[in-house]
């Protein structure tokens, strides 16, 4: 069976991606009344980190209830960065005086929507497909993943890096669930969502930082996470920490948001 959907799904990709020179210029909308927003932050860390030369990529998905989902809707694909024609400047920035790189290109904001051509949705479908019967996704769903829960069960404190995404949402409080995936089986993540991004600030100048208590709004020691963080405000996110003995050249990070109030 498994032999037989490694051979078969392939040959139907290529099928409609035919198709897709003939009927490319169409636009498939979310399989589900919602907008994705999809984007990407790479880190690079400098010499003064313990996990230098490496980089960090964080692959994001924020699909949530948007009222203008019809305007700046985009079609580009939104991994493949050479499509993109502008970029958030590359900025030196600090934790705990050590430097680092990030670069965030334009989609990163609330403000625009991505409606996946058909070609890509059909691949994005198959791929979640073939996750699904891995068991690396428990969900049939390409745009909305959850990951088991995976614990690498209690750690001893070394220095990390910390990033924040943030939700996107019109309504003052709303409901999310969320998931964080990471690909290095020697590293972890703690995940807190917080109230907003001055949390973050709070964490990186004190370690003293408030986060929603209520059950599934953080986890400790996960390779893999999925949880519902319910009644967060319009300024929301998560607050993700990284331990700084990452040994990988690249540790990707996935990460999904989805609003379901």
């Amino acid at each position: 069976m498994k032999n037989f959907l490694y051979f078969i799904l392939p040959i139907i990709a290529f099928t409609l991606i035919l198709l897709n020179a003939f009927f490319g210029h169409l636009i498939f909308s979310s399989p589900y009344d919602q907008a994705i927003n999809k984007y990407s932050i790479y880190i690079h860390m400098q010499e003064e980190w313990n996990s230098y030369p490496g980089n960090i990529i964080f692959d994001v998905t924020n699909v949530w209830f948007n009222p203008n989902s019809d305007k700046n809707i985009y079609s580009a694909d939104p991994s493949d960065i050479s499509t993109l024609t502008n970029y958030n400047s590359n900025q030196l920035q600090y934790q705990n005086d050590k430097p680092y790189v990030q670069l965030q290109h334009e989609f990163s904001a609330c403000e625009s929507s991505w409606k996946p051509m058909l070609y890509r949705y059909v691949i994005d479908t198959i791929r979640n497909k073939i996750e699904l019967f891995q068991g690396t996704q428990l969900n049939d769903d390409p745009y909305v993943s959850i990951f088991p829960n995976i614990s690498v069960g209690k750690q001893i404190a070394v220095e990390s890096y910390a990033q924040f995404i943030p939700i996107c949402t019109y309504k003052e409080n709303t409901s999310y669930e969320y998931s964080i995936s990471i690909n290095d089986e020697d590293a972890w993540f703690d995940v807190y969502f917080v109230h907003s991004q001055k949390q973050f600030e709070n964490y990186l100048n004190s370690d003293t930082f408030h986060y929603y208590i209520s059950e599934g709004c953080s986890a400790h020691n996960y390779q893999s996470f999925s949880s519902v963080c319910s009644n967060v405000g319009t300024n929301s996110g998560l607050l993700i920490i990284l331990p700084d003995n990452l040994n990988q050249s690249l540790t990707k990070v996935r990460v999904t948001l989805h609003e379901i109030e």
